[in-house]
């Protein structure tokens, strides 16, 4: 059995973009928590710092994290990530320790 892919997605919005990226970020939600490999699609901003995004994420296996990244709404967000984002996403996958 394979343990789930999670991780957290590290996104930093350009100066006078932090709008535009949230709301790109913000219409990821939806479509990805209907993808049948997807576990946990939670985005956040931090609190003292307006325009730096974290997305928690889990899939049920790479094949899922791929076919997500597949998808036509990602592929739409990826396309603008360069105009959007200060520094390339950062992506840290985790292991769960505990329940």
């Amino acid at each position: 059995m394979h343990k789930p892919l999670v991780s957290i997605a590290v996104l930093k919005a350009r100066p006078g973009k932090e709008q535009a990226l949230k709301e790109g970020l913000l219409a990821l939600v939806e479509p990805t928590r209907t993808e049948p490999g997807n576990l946990d699609y939670v985005l956040f901003e931090l609190r003292d710092e307006p325009g730096t995004f974290y997305m928690r994420e889990a899939f049920k296996d790479q094949a899922a994290l791929d076919t997500h990244f597949a998808m036509p709404y990602f592929k739409r967000f990826a396309a603008t990530a360069d105009d959007l984002l200060k520094e390339p996403l950062q992506l840290i996958f985790l292991e769960q320790v505990s329940n």
